[in-house]
This record gives C-alpha cells, sequence and structure tokens, in this order.
C-alpha cells in the first residue's frame, strides 16, 4: 500500500506517472537486499544504488548540491559537490558500518566501465543510516558483489519500498521504515518540471508523526514501540536524494536539497540531536556539461547554460517539500514487521491502524 492508494493526498501538487524519483527522466534506482542469519546472527541490511543519466553520470556529469540539516551521520563524496557543483557518479546508500566497502566497490565499477583509468579519478556519493536493532551492523555483510548487484538491478519505473536495500534494516517514527519515494510534476505553466525524492527513513518518535497535518502518532501509542525497553526513541536518520529535470544551477541544487527539511518537519521529523540528516539534490535539466575525464585536452574553454530563474523557483521547492512528505509516508507503509534478535519488535503501520488514526486525529489531539 501506499499513501495514495489509501486516499491519502499530501499537499497540492500532482505525482509523476510512477509517482517516483524514476519519473525524473534517465534516472534509475536498483536494490541489492540481505535477508540472512550468519554465524546465528540476524542481517537485516542492503544497498540501494540511484543512477543519475541511466548510469553514464561520468560522461554527462549533472549540476548538484547537498544540505545538512543535522550532521550526525555521514557521507563521502559531498566535499567535491559543495566546491565544483557537479555529480560525476551514481549514488550509494547503506547502513553506517558499510560506506566504506559500498564507496570502495562504485570506485571498482568506475574503474571497469574505463578504456584507460589512468585518466581519471571519481569520488562516489555513499550515504547512510543506522540498522543496527535488525541487523548485525558488525559483521559488515554487505560487500562489493551486492553493490554490484544493485548497480545491475536499476531500472526505471517503479521503485520496490520498504524493507529494500538500504533500508532493509531501518525504523521510522518507532514503527518499521525503509526506503520510500514520491515525485510531482509541475503544469505546463511553471515549466513541466518533475521533482522526485527517494528517503532512507531510519528516524522519528511515534509520538510526533503526522500525516496530512494530522498528529496520528498520538493516536498511535497502543502499538509497542521497539524502544520502550533499550534505545532512544528517534535514534536514527534520514537521508533523501532528490533528482528534477529542471535546468538548475549548483547554488540552486543545495536550495532544492534543503527544501527536504519542510517534507521532513511535515511528518514530525527533524529536531532530534542524535539523527544524520544529509540530502542532496541533482539536476538534468543541463544536457550538455563536459565529461568528467579529468585529463582530456580537448573540452571546450567553456559551456553554455540554462537556469530556471530565481522567480519561478518556488514551485520546484514546494514540490520537492511534497514528494519528501509522500514518501517519508510511503516508507512507512510499506514496512513489514521485524524482531530483532534481542527480542524487540518492530512493527509495520499497517494501513487500517493509519486510517483509523487519521480518522481520530484532531487538533486539539
Amino acid at each position: 500500500m501506499r499513501a495514495r492508494e489509501l486516499g491519502i493526498r499530501l499537499g497540492f501538487g500532482v505525482p509523476g506517472p510512477f509517482n517516483a524519483i524514476t519519473d525524473v527522466p534517465g534516472v534509475r534506482v536498483g536494490h541489492s537486499t540481505l535477508k540472512d542469519r550468519v554465524d546465528g546472527k540476524q542481517v537485516r541490511t542492503g544497498v540501494t544504488v540511484i543512477q543519475p543519466r541511466a548510469g553514464h553520470a561520468r560522461l554527462q556529469p549533472c549540476f548538484a548540491g547537498c544540505h545538512v540539516l543535522n550532521g550526525n551521520g555521514d557521507a563521502t563524496g559531498l566535499e567535491w559537490i559543495r566546491e565544483a557543483g557537479l555529480l560525476a557518479t551514481p549514488i550509494a546508500i547503506t547502513n553506517t558500518h558499510s560506506v566504506g566497502v559500498v564507496r570502495d566497490a562504485l570506485v571498482a565499477l568506475e574503474r571497469d566501465s574505463l578504456a584507460d583509468p589512468a585518466t581519471y579519478w571519481c569520488m562516489p556519493v555513499v550515504m547512510e543510516t543506522y540498522d543496527g536493532v535488525l541487523n548485525d551492523i558488525w559483521g559488515q555483510h554487505v560487500g562489493a558483489q551486492h553493490v554490484r548487484q544493485a548497480a545491475d538491478n536499476a531500472a526505471t519505473g517503479a521503485v520496490p519500498e520498504g524493507a529494500v536495500g538500504g533500508g532493509t534494516g531501518m525504523i521510522c517514527h518507532e514503527f518499521k521504515g525503509g526506503i520510500g519515494t514520491a515525485s510531482r510534476r509541475l503544469p505546463a505553466g511553471q515549466g513541466g518540471y518533475t521533482v522526485g525524492a527517494l528517503v532512507q527513513a531510519n528516524h522519528g518518535k511515534r509520538c510526533e508523526l503526522r500525516v496530512d497535518g494530522y498528529p496520528v502518532g498520538r493516536q498511535l501509542s497502543q502499538v509497542d514501540s521497539p524502544f520502550a525497553q533499550q534505545g532512544t526513541p528517534g535514534m536514527g536518520s534520514i537521508v533523501v536524494i532528490l533528482a528534477t529535470d529542471a535546468p538548475l544551477l549548483p547554488h540552486q541544487c543545495q536550495r532544492l536539497a534543503q527544501r527536504a527539511s519542510i517534507g521532513i518537519a511535515r511528518t514530525g521529523g527533524g529536531t532530534e540531536d542524535s539523527s544524520g540528516d544529509i540530502f542532496l539534490a541533482f539536476a538534468t535539466g543541463n544536457q550538455d556539461l563536459p565529461p568528467a575525464d579529468y585529463g582530456r585536452k580537448d573540452l571546450p574553454l567553456s559551456t553554455a547554460l540554462a537556469m530556471l530563474n530565481n522567480d519561478h523557483i518556488s514551485p520546484l521547492f514546494s514540490a520537492a517539500a511534497e514528494a519528501v512528505e509522500e514518501a517519508i509516508v510511503n516508507a512507512l507503509l510499506a514496512g513489514e514487521s521485524m524482531r530483532s534478535d534481542d527480542g524487540r519488535q518492530v512493527s509495520a503501520l499497517e494501513p487500517e491502524l493509519l486510517l483509523r488514526a487519521l480518522g481520530a486525529s484532531t487538533w486539539k489531539a
């Protein structure tokens, strides 16, 4: 179930055909999911890969920008994006202790695609959230083969959500969380651009959870919390990837990334010191940026660019906030109940339960 299948309409915008980040042309998503037991310990983890430009970002980079709402997390490759404003690699999302191996695997994939590796270097973007409640995170079970599998699985169209890929072991607002996605398409009079969001949701307190503005979390206290006896409600993080086909410059991508904060706030998140809230936005609207083959001598001295005028950028900001808000709710609704090795139950947010909570919620609740 997804929010719209339940009749929940978040905001005023219109989604793309898949209501997913893949509604932005050329964007592909793939997962590799690990559900196993190794040496008697539960493994619930994985990796998710997002490919701009149908996997050819090195040959045709995107302008990009990033924003950190709260920095209790880790991400590779963001300093060069801050400096140069360019995304020239895939993006991967995994668990906290697997960032290094995923980054190295992406480097190896890039090396294998080059005719002459001596002419090129890359700094892939890898982001993370913590899945150590449901997963043997110290076992570092994600390997290079899983990154390759996720890359091989990358596709357009509908995106699997919930306990898949990097989201397999995540917890959101004390329910089962994980991967969620949504999109908004602007009307022709506003450019007809698409904004897509993908989240790995592993954050939030249940009492703060809001859906369509209603404080539904206050109506859901009867569902046991996985943090009732151990841990702290709200511990965890959320990472967000925003994609658009609008012609944005790097500083505008950074501004778009900031709007992920609004979607998170609308669902009741964004206030925890323990949360790593890190966002990346990239734009494919400029098609002719020079390839990231550093050392080439045949690149042009300058490149003509298009830019969305700031007077017309507000609808794009609104679309980003709505897409992130809906992606979080979709991640919750796609969750599947899991139990940790130490006996903690992480319950899925059942659709019927959410609808009852919406019906019972008022601003006075």
